[in-house]
């Protein structure tokens, strides 16, 4: 008898449809075999499955087991590919009968319990957007799947093989996910918001950042614009905090950036427990020793790596000369495209990787080189030596460039003695995220027909509709050009730079004072 069950593959984060057929002889000697370029995963799943239905109080059927996995010329991987294979064998050895437009997406266990399976919320849009009707899952992978779940496609969270087996033998009813818990914006497109519960008023990094305002600055300015910056300074001069204070000040994703991240992290299995969409945007910070895959992205079945895990976020490389050479010189496609393009002898996978990069670095080996109270001793030769890791080209691509000096004591103790963040909890960080909030809504606005989100991501065509530069900002602009030799990737980015600025004071017209605080940001390292 043969049974045909649909389930899916991933290829990268593209969904395709996979025809599970099994088929049962009487004929032949009694075996259970797998064909249709079945992966590692895929080949085990055949003891999980018989041990599943056995421990279930179900006789395994003593015949000649083919399971084919259609199209057969695509590799398969994932464990999820237990389940339709379990129901395919059960429906033919006990008679029950499939329901038609249905998926069946599940790993077993061999006591038969029905368990999660990386890429639930990815697979959930996919049977929405293609019709389905009817998805059986984990009830681990219930809230993943609710915040895709519409009135058209009927979600079921079963907890294992017998609980599946009487609900597909009209033996017993399974309670289904319901749109009830949608609420909000994406209530009309099936998608669930999930909310940050964070008190405002607990400790602040971005607050506790003394004696540095240019560095304020320049955070607000990445946070407002999506800008990538470098910061350049002693240890202890704030730059780590100053980056981590970052994540404090971004504005949660939009609709249809949460959808793009919340896939990411699906396809990964990271998807926090309990949360259906991500609504905070990702801060991704790898050590120094990472490997080139582990940030890039690679592997037999190329998987993503940092920068795709920080797509529509933060990826923040403290200690950046200390980086492989060749990671940070891997980074210069994706900063400019967005995207990451993993090429393998099984194909070729295309990831998001639309971050803001936020670097931090010390002047020279010892730290030390222009500190006004510390001696370098590094000499010459190794300095310029640590300086070549970060080449040009990469250097050129970072929109902020700030050097950070170390903050005086006398200084840093008149701000401890003023208490500079007040007591009842208030401070300029509410200020601050407003004008960030300010300059993201005035961009979604500008840039709704485009397929961008924010300044930093305009190409020469938005540019020239969007720039709108008084004749000072354009004067100075040119004398920069001119007398600092700028390269023509710096002058857009210089306009893209100014353009946030204004934003950030609601002007429409880039001023003269906008593109002075801009080309500083150039000048500064």
């Amino acid at each position: 008898m043969l049974v045909k069950l649909d389930s899916v593959l991933f290829s990268g984060l593209d969904v395709k449809k996979v025809v599970v057929e099994v088929n049962l002889s009487s004929r032949g000697i009694p075996s259970f075999d797998i064909v249709g370029l079945g992966g590692r995963s895929v080949e085990e799943s055949k003891h999980r499955i018989k041990a599943a239905i056995q421990n279930s109080g179900i006789n395994f059927p003593d015949k000649k087991i083919t399971v084919n996995l259609a199209p057969a010329d695509i590799v398969k991987e994932g464990s999820f590919y237990d389940l339709p294979i379990c129901v395919g064998i059960l429906s033919a050895h006990l008679g029950f009968k499939v329901p038609d437009n249905t998926i069946f997406f599940g790993e077993l266990s061999l006591n038969g319990e029905v368990k999660y399976s990386r890429g639930t919320f990815l697979m959930t849009m996919y049977a929405r957007e293609s019709g389905y009707s009817n998805i059986f899952i984990s009830k681990e992978g219930a809230d993943e799947a609710l915040g895709v779940v519409s009135p058209s496609v009927r979600c079921f969270p079963v907890a294992s093989v017998s609980e599946l087996v009487k609900c597909l033998s009209g033996k017993l009813h399974l309670n289904e996910c319901t749109t009830a818990r949608l609420f909000g914006g994406l209530q009309a497109a099936g998608i669930a918001h999930t909310t940050d519960s964070k008190n405002e008023h607990e400790f602040s990094n971005y607050e506790n950042i003394v004696g540095q305002e240019q560095v304020k600055r320049a955070l607000t300015i990445c946070a407002a614009g999506g800008h990538n910056l470098i910061m350049i300074g002693p240890p202890g001069s704030g730059k780590s905090m100053g980056a981590t204070a970052l994540s404090e000040l971004l504005p949660p994703l939009s609709d249809s950036e949460a959808v793009e991240v919340t896939k990411i992290y699906s396809l990964l299995g990271n998807i926090p427990k309990g949360n259906s969409l991500i609504r905070k945007r990702p801060f991704r910070q790898p050590h120094h020793t990472s490997s080139y895959s582990g940030i890039i992205g690679g592997g037999n079945s190329p998987m993503p790596g940092e920068i795709t895990l920080a797509h529509n976020g933060v990826l923040f490389l403290d200690e950046f000369s200390e980086f492989n050479r060749n990671v940070l010189e891997a980074l210069r496609q994706p900063i400019e495209s967005g995207t990451i393009s993993l090429s393998r002898s099984r194909g070729t996978v295309t990831y998001p990787a639309n971050f803001t990069l936020v670097a931090a670095s010390n002047p020279c080996p010892c730290g030390f080189l222009g500190d006004p109270f510390h001696e370098c001793r590094c000499p010459p030769n190794r300095i310029e030596q640590y300086k070549r890791k970060m080449s040009g080209p990469i250097m050129d691509r970072i929109d902020l460039h700030v050097a950070v000096r170390p903050v005086e004591k006398e200084k840093l103790e008149r701000i401890l003695e003023a208490n500079s963040i007040n007591k009842d909890g208030s401070s300029n960080l509410k200020q601050v995220r407003e004008c960030i909030q300010k300059a993201r809504e005035i961009q979604r606005n500008r840039f709704k027909t485009e397929g961008i989100f924010t300044n930093s991501q305009m190409n020469n065509n938005h540019i020239t509709k969007y720039s709108n530069l008084s004749k000072s900002a354009l004067e100075i602009l040119n004398a920069s050009i001119s007398k600092m030799n700028f390269s023509a990737r710096t002058y857009i980015k210089l306009i893209k730079i100014a353009r946030t600025i204004a934003d950030m004071e609601g002007k429409n017209e880039i001023q003269l004072d906008h593109m002075a605080e801009a080309i500083q940001y150039r000048m500064g390292t």
